[in-house]
């Protein structure tokens, strides 16, 4: 498939510090599609949510702020931008506070049933690759193409810590390990938009693999089709 249909999805699933943002961003730029971001559509929202001093277990208050809040995606020159309510709040959403907030936002059946709405949306401007954790399970179930990426936990906290430490933020790789274990039986267990493997999805452990092995392997599934 070396030019996409219009309107083709791309849904790349998987759980934290698996490789799959960064391997959706490539393979949208590669294919010349949106790439969406879905994680930090709900990092968005929780910072609007802090912003507000809400409640994280308001589940009320952050169901109706979610009904409220508009969030847009927008490649700028191969950078992908996220905005809030019209601002670019892109390197706002990336910090340690907030990561550990998000899920608590991203468990409410209301926010994701809104946060749900927006990426349909954006998806349907055009052809999209869309990655998170109940893409191929509940957002676009009748994607084209689906992938769940998996990894080793100890290489995903590495990764996870590479990151934090990138970021100028300091926690040991033993604090991290154990925040992505809890982080991944809260996606998988939670009540709804549960991390979890479409039937149909091809799997790929990225443990080992580089990013660009990754993506090869992802475009070479893509264009066989």
């Amino acid at each position: 498939m070396s030019t996409p249909k219009k309107y083709v999805i791309i849904a790349i699933d998987g759980p934290a510090g698996s490789g799959k943002s960064t391997v959706a961003k490539l393979v949208a730029a590669r294919l010349g599609l949106l790439y969406i971001d879905t994680g930090a559509m709900y990092r968005a929202l929780t910072l609007k949510a802090s912003m507000r001093g809400l409640d994280f277990k308001d589940e009320g208050s952050l169901i109706k702020l979610a009904g409220s809040t508009d969030i847009d995606l927008r490649q700028d020159r191969g950078v992908l931008k996220v905005r809030l309510d019209g601002e670019d709040v892109t390197s706002s959403i990336r910090t340690s506070e907030l990561t550990n907030n998000v899920r608590y936002v991203a468990g409410v059946p209301g926010v994701r049933k809104r946060m749900v709405e927006l990426q349909r949306a954006l998806g349907r401007r055009r052809g999209a690759v869309l990655e998170g954790r109940d893409i191929g399970t509940v957002v676009f179930p009748d994607a084209k193409f689906k992938f769940y990426l998996d990894a080793d936990i100890k290489e995903r906290a590495r990764r996870r810590h590479k990151d934090i430490l990138a970021q100028g933020d300091s926690l040991s790789l033993e604090l991290v390990e154990r925040d992505v274990a809890s982080r991944d039986v809260s996606d998988m267990t939670r009540s709804v938009g549960a991390l979890k493997k479409a039937d149909d999805a091809v799997l790929i452990d990225t443990t080992g693999l580089t990013i660009a092995e990754v993506v090869e392997r992802v475009i070479s599934h893509i264009e066989h089709k």
